[in-house]
């Protein structure tokens, strides 16, 4: 391992402050951990301090940090081919379409290839336009599909506010299922998902059914809070697509992957689904690649005609390479079991913290993809910070979140939100080092509770 002298460091340091932009930030006064490398769970910064990576970094390190398999894999494959145009076919491509067909639902038998998640939303939306004639495309508000132009228009998420003047024409919004502050004031998870399924049919209704060409769900929600879909949404929502011609696809660029236990997110649901998209856990961020997975009929709609879509870097082999050694791993390694197995035992431990710390309004988790909502009253639900907090509405969240790192933990933390996923390897002893030190965060936000 290189040595790094402080020269080093603060050279390092300059280089990327002076020289790169980081993402979603004002760019001045930034502190960042200067990563220098991983194993399994955790990261050391360049002076040598480790944090548990509670988030898998961006919900995508879904094997852990520094497995060879993958790097032997992508090795291999650069010794014999490096890159061709996605014209041609190489093994890897090939290996890869057929094991995710595999582990996809019948239906979806092909897949087209980009470089990630936002471009597998790009590309879903153009072939639902293209396969029905309409475009209109609709969503959830709090929901997060990317940051380029289309897939932001269509996420509610309030990233999208700086650019929504040049939006992509065409999306329609409506409220989601979101029980624990329910908009039409259900009494049950089930009340809630009929009510708000039908306030989205009310509004296709309003919008001109015969214009819409898809609806977009995240196979669980994600960056918007793990906002959990009541029993019976997805059902009702695939009845509104088959009575209006619609299509149906599942972003499960962060909920895929064995995340919540299941291949895939959606699968909790037993619904089918038209497209789905694809990221992140596929090749475990280890290199960048996406993909669409596409039903058969329109799969065949192009066996004529000829698909207008197109990327430099599609299918490209070392990615594709990368991607099924880390399938491999997750089978090899029996991840979804470990999820499963250690889903229940994280919501266990979350009961725990909740009779202990006063400020967890509500604890919402699909096997490792959870999330704590901070509260500064759990009877009126205040929130600890409110939706697209002011930077004075997050002071007590940026102090949690400091704890946080402070004592060694990298993990998301958004508005009033603490995200819970770590890698899929995690150990139960593992589970609870960063638990702890999530608690010992907690008893800040615990004396702003009335």
């Amino acid at each position: 391992m290189e040595t790094y002298t402080e020269t080093d460091k603060e050279q390092i340091l300059r280089d990327n402050l002076d020289h790169t932009l980081f993402s979603w930030s004002k760019q001045a006064g930034l502190n960042p951990i200067s990563a220098e490398r991983a194993e399994g769970v955790y990261l050391w910064d360049r002076d040598g301090k480790r944090y548990i990576d509670f988030s898998s970094q961006l919900m995508n390190v879904n094997i852990g940090h520094g497995n060879q398999k993958v790097t032997e894999a992508v090795a291999a494959q650069m010794r014999e081919l490096s890159y061709v145009y996605p014209g041609m076919i190489t093994k890897a491509r090939g290996d890869l379409g057929k094991r995710l067909a595999e582990i996809t639902a019948p239906n979806l038998t092909k897949a087209f290839f980009t470089l990630g998640g936002a471009e597998a939303i790009e590309n879903a939306i153009k072939l639902a336009r293209i396969y029905t004639g309409r475009h209109k495309i609709v969503s959830l508000y709090q929901s997060f599909h990317g940051a380029s132009y289309g897939a932001i228009s269509v996420g509610g998420d309030p990233r999208k506010f700086a650019v929504d003047s040049q939006a992509m024409p065409g999306t329609v919004h409506v409220e989601n299922p979101y029980f624990y502050r329910c908009p039409w004031y259900s009494s049950t998870p089930e009340e809630c998902a009929e009510r708000a399924a039908a306030a989205m049919e009310r509004i296709i209704g309003y919008e001109n059914p015969g214009s819409v060409a898809a609806i977009v769900l995240e196979g669980e929600s994600g960056t918007s809070g793990c906002i959990k879909y009541p029993p019976g949404y997805w059902q009702r929502v695939r009845q509104i697509c088959d009575k209006h011609g619609i299509m149906l696809i599942a972003d499960e660029v962060m909920s895929g992957f064995g995340r919540t236990g299941k291949w895939f997110g959606s699968d909790h649901h037993g619904v089918k689904v038209d497209l789905m998209c694809m990221a992140k856990g596929i090749t475990a961020g280890y290199l960048p690649l996406g993909a669409v997975m596409v039903d058969d009929a329109i799969a065949h709609y192009f066996d004529e005609r000829p698909l207008p879509l197109g990327l430099t870097y599609s299918a490209h082999p070392v990615s594709c390479a990368a991607a099924v050694a880390v399938l491999d791993i997750y089978e090899e390694e029996n991840m979804l079991q470990n999820v499963q197995e250690l889903g229940h035992y994280l919501d266990a431990r979350i009961c725990d913290l909740m009779a202990e710390h006063p400020s967890i309004g509500d604890w919402r988790n699909t096997g490792l993809f959870g999330c704590l909502e901070l509260v500064k009253n759990r009877d009126t639900k205040e929130p600890m910070a409110p939706w697209n907090a002011t930077a004075e509405q997050m002071a007590v969240m940026n102090q949690v979140a400091a704890k946080i790192r402070e004592l060694g933990m990298y993990t998301f933390v958004r508005w009033n939100l603490i995200f819970i996923a770590p890698p899929l390897n995690i150990t139960k002893d593992e589970l609870d080092e960063g638990l702890d030190i999530i608690s010992q965060a907690l008893r800040i936000a615990d004396q702003h509770v009335n």
